[in-house]
């Protein structure tokens, strides 16, 4: 009797355990946090990991859209030419909305500090919304907005 209890609590172990590995297999702040960090270095090349390929919008403060993550570098980089550093901070008001197991929505608001290269510091909170779908084993944004209050 004292086996088939102990052989229960290993059996109720082990669906906890595998049941906690699954709900980690969602995106989650240590992503967005990651995704961040990438604009930080202004490495976009390094950001593709983050963005699904094709066309997909995405909205910016400027200029107003992109039809696909192609359009979308090639913007940011022009962009992203006129500063000399930027720091991002995703707040912890980040919210995840399950649509299915390959699709999520969510929100959050992002701290910013740039410097331009003249030496001027732009500091600020963006508004962010994103779609992410899981592509691959990885997940992707498929979908994103990204804006600013008006001062």
């Amino acid at each position: 009797m004292q086996r088939i209890r102990v052989a229960g609590s290993l059996l109720v172990l082990c669906l906890v355990l595998s049941l906690g590995a699954f709900a980690q297999n969602a995106p989650d702040k240590a992503y967005l946090d990651k995704i961040w960090a990438g604009w930080q270095s202004a490495n976009v090349e390094g950001q593709n990991q983050f963005y699904a390929q094709g066309p997909h919008v995405f909205f910016d403060i400027a200029p107003l859209k992109y039809g696909s993550w192609e359009e979308y570098k090639k913007g940011v980089v022009a962009v992203l030419g006129d500063y000399s550093s930027a720091k991002f901070h995703v707040n912890d008001d980040a919210q995840f909305h399950k649509v299915s197991n390959s699709a999520y929505w969510g929100t959050s608001t992002v701290d910013f500090e740039m410097t331009k290269k003249d030496g001027k510091v732009e500091k600020g909170t963006m508004r962010w919304t994103f779609v992410m779908e899981k592509q691959n084993g990885k997940w992707l944004i498929v979908h994103e907005h990204v804006s600013v209050p008006m001062a």
